[in-house]
């Protein structure tokens, strides 16, 4: 019994109430997606706790040059993912196949090549990002760990993207529960138990990683019927590896150049000192999970919308997006009174350093009255990246850059502004960016969803568009 396929780990969103099937599909992911992160929550609290401030620094010090070396991975993988919901919306299962096996040959080849980079050249990096002296070494061995486990972050984001694409978000979530538990009992082992302190933590995570990228593949071959491949599927195909890089370049573009926009913004932070890069540490571990539900939206509305758009439904993918921002604007609007009123409770869990805290709980107060603006990227991104349009994700990144590359310099060179500009920059960021992302959808939405597509067997829209069938 165990080697049967099923296909009951499916899920066919062309059909039905559109808010409960993406809150269906939303649910499991954003289970998953929490636990995610707290492979880096965990390390954060277990060495900020017990190794001090100076070792979390030094871990915070790399979170976007890790973002930015993922992302390049990642974004192309992305894009097969897109490509793959959109041929099983129009119930093209050879396509759907096919799709499995050559994103897999994207995203495996580019983890390997990027990891290598990655690896020879991290210290570099953070050099001339002007990370502090004293925490230099721990955050380069830190991040060259992280760079060894690359690909086997793309093995789990490879499984996890192709599930689902197929309407399976439950599969990914039981192997990182799994894992994260398996990262916290190894980073009590080697940070605490065997004194590894950073160098701990960063094992601790690539052995997890690898745990859950491998476990998860494997249910899926043995699960998902779509994974059975004959040898014409394992065949390369040019037209779709074409399709997913034409939709992965420009998300890899865009998660890169956000990548370095905060790597931009880190430089600034660094130039405060470990205390302040302790709080922006803390400050940013807090938001990503504040991301989650946003991130897991988005994702769920790229699958439902991928579906829809692949059915040739532009109603529904319309209907789905004003469903989902009204979810958005409450649960932003939720958030608001915790981060306002519990801030310091919230950041001394990271670190017992009382201006590490107050410095971290004055931060949030300030980001949180921008949260409706990162909810509405998340949305209209999780929208534009369903239906294939590339062109918005290199332009979100392009403002995203901008936006850094001139508030953080500007607003905490005001002496009326000071260091907090380092979090007023990051509000006014998403809010600029929230809103060229609104405009993208109005504009797509007139000339491509509105209008009826003609009957026949092409997808109409601009040359942008993804054009698979």
């Amino acid at each position: 019994m165990a080697n049967i396929k099923i296909k009951s780990q499916t899920l066919n969103m062309t059909e039905g109430n559109p808010t409960a099937l993406i809150i269906r599909f939303a649910i499991p992911m954003l289970i998953g997606n929490i636990f995610q992160q707290l492979y880096n929550l965990v390390d954060s609290v277990i060495v900020g706790r017990y190794v001090g401030s100076s070792a979390l620094a030094s871990v915070g010090a790399t979170g976007s040059v890790t973002f930015l070396f993922f992302a390049l991975c990642n974004g192309v993988g992305s894009g097969g993912g897109i490509v793959t919901s959109q041929y099983f919306g129009k119930g093209d299962e050879k396509s759907v196949r096919d799709c499995i096996s050559n994103t897999a040959y994207i995203m495996f080849g580019m983890s390997f090549v990027i990891g290598i980079l990655a690896f020879v050249f991290s210290g570099s990096v953070l050099a001339a990002m002007d990370t502090p002296a004293d925490i230099l070494a721990d955050a380069t061995a830190y991040l060259k760990l992280q760079c060894i486990g690359l690909i086997f972050v793309a093995l789990y984001n490879y499984a996890s993207s192709m599930l689902r694409a197929l309407g399976d978000s439950k599969t990914p979530l039981y192997f990182l529960v799994f894992s994260c538990i398996l990262n916290t009992g190894l980073d009590l082992l080697f940070v605490i138990n065997f004194g590894m302190g950073v160098t701990g933590a960063a094992i601790a995570t690539v052995v997890s990683q690898l745990v859950s990228g491998a476990a998860c593949l494997t249910f899926a071959i043995r699960k998902n019927e779509y994974f059975t491949l004959t040898k014409e599927n394992l065949k390369p195909n040019s037209h779709i590896i074409y399709q997913s890089v034409r939709i992965g370049v420009p998300l890899s573009m865009q998660f890169s150049l956000i990548a370095i926009s905060c790597m931009v913004l880190q430089s600034v932070v660094n130039g405060f000192g470990p205390i302040a890069v302790a709080a922006f540490t803390a400050t940013s571990r807090i938001e990503q999970l504040i991301h989650q539900p946003y991130q897991t939206l988005g994702a769920s509305l790229s699958t439902y919308c991928g579906q829809n758009y692949g059915a040739r439904k532009h109603d529904r993918v319309i209907e789905g997006f004003k469903k989902s921002m009204v979810m958005m604007f409450v649960f932003s609007i939720l958030m608001l009174p915790v981060m306002q009123l519990f801030g310091e409770s919230i950041v001394r869990i990271f670190v017992e350093d009382g201006a590490v805290i107050a410095m971290g709980a004055r931060a949030l107060r300030i980001t949180s009255f921008f949260y409706v603006c990162l909810g509405t990227i998340y949305t209209v991104r999780g929208v534009l990246n369903g239906v294939g349009d590339a062109i918005f994700s290199f332009v979100n990144g392009v403002v995203e850059v901008v936006c850094r590359l001139i508030f953080p310099a500007l607003m905490t060179a005001s002496a009326f502004i000071g260091l907090w500009g380092i979090w007023y920059s990051v509000g006014v960021t998403w809010f600029l960016s929230g809103l060229t992302a609104y405009m993208r959808y109005a504009s797509y939405k007139k000339k491509h969803l509105i209008t009826e597509p003609e009957h026949n067997n092409e997808i109409t829209g601009s040359d942008h568009c993804l054009q698979v069938y």
